[in-house]
């Protein structure tokens, strides 16, 4: 049985979720009429036998359906591979070399105000904050190990030295440019398409920011961010059609 999962069985999966008990189909058809789905009773009832057929749902006598630890993760997979694809179809909708100009422009601001973060959590980080680094590069690890996405993990563990620093003012700016136009999910999709990765990155400012040597936490981070900023033209220049 095809196990992808559609815009109404994630609604439905949601509904569950959230309704925090067993949900029957007549409740399910009021709920999603309130979010702008209108459906029939038999049109639920197909839906639910074939996520309980899945093991995404799972039926406790007549009280309706519950989610399953399964169906979580079925939810969570869907609706990445949804975030992906709708921002790969976006970068691939940026094809003119103004878009291009944009996107490194960006980049060279982050690269010069992650060298000073970086630079600043190397004297300043705790050991609290260090294991807290720690724990999102293991995560990243982890994530990378079983081919899934590390956009979010990405964004945290920089967040994380911009934090780190200390400095409230390049925390704020470094979060306002990472947005622009500079989703982890975009560069992920662009990574992915050139074969490069950043975990050896990461780890590598990492133990810069343990040994508390700015010197090398900013070389790190600038290499870092040159291969990212490489990476970009090489996307531009060979796969962006």
């Amino acid at each position: 049985m095809n196990s992808s999962l559609d815009e109404r069985d994630l609604i439905v999966l949601e509904c569950i979720r959230d309704a925090g008990e067993p949900v029957g189909s007549w409740a399910l058809v009021e709920e999603l009429e309130r979010k702008g789905c209108k459906t029939s009773s038999a049109s639920i009832g197909r839906i639910l036998f074939r996520l309980e057929s899945l093991g995404f749902v799972a039926s406790q006598a007549n009280k309706g359906r519950v989610l399953t630890p399964l169906g979580a993760k079925a939810m969570q997979k869907a609706r990445m591979i949804d975030s992906i694809d709708r921002h790969r179809r976006d970068l691939e909708k940026l094809i003119n070399s103004r878009v291009l100009d944009e996107f490194l422009m960006v980049l060279q601001a982050r690269k010069a105000i992650e060298r000073e973060t970086a630079r600043l959590a190397a004297e300043n980080i705790t050991e609290q904050k260090l294991c807290h680094l720690e724990g999102i590069l293991q995560e990243q690890e982890s994530k990378a190990a079983r081919g899934e996405s590390i956009a979010e993990v990405d964004i945290a563990f920089h967040r994380s030295i911009a934090e780190a620093s200390g400095n409230s003012a390049l925390t704020a700016l470094y979060g306002i440019l990472a947005m622009m136009g500079q989703q982890s999910e975009l560069f992920e999709h662009m990574r992915s398409k050139v074969d490069s990765t950043y975990r050896r990155a990461h780890r590598a400012v990492f133990e810069a920011l343990k040994a508390h040597d700015p010197d090398q936490a900013e070389s790190c981070i600038i290499r870092h961010m040159d291969g990212l900023i490489e990476d970009v033209k090489i996307y531009w220049e060979h796969h962006r059609i």
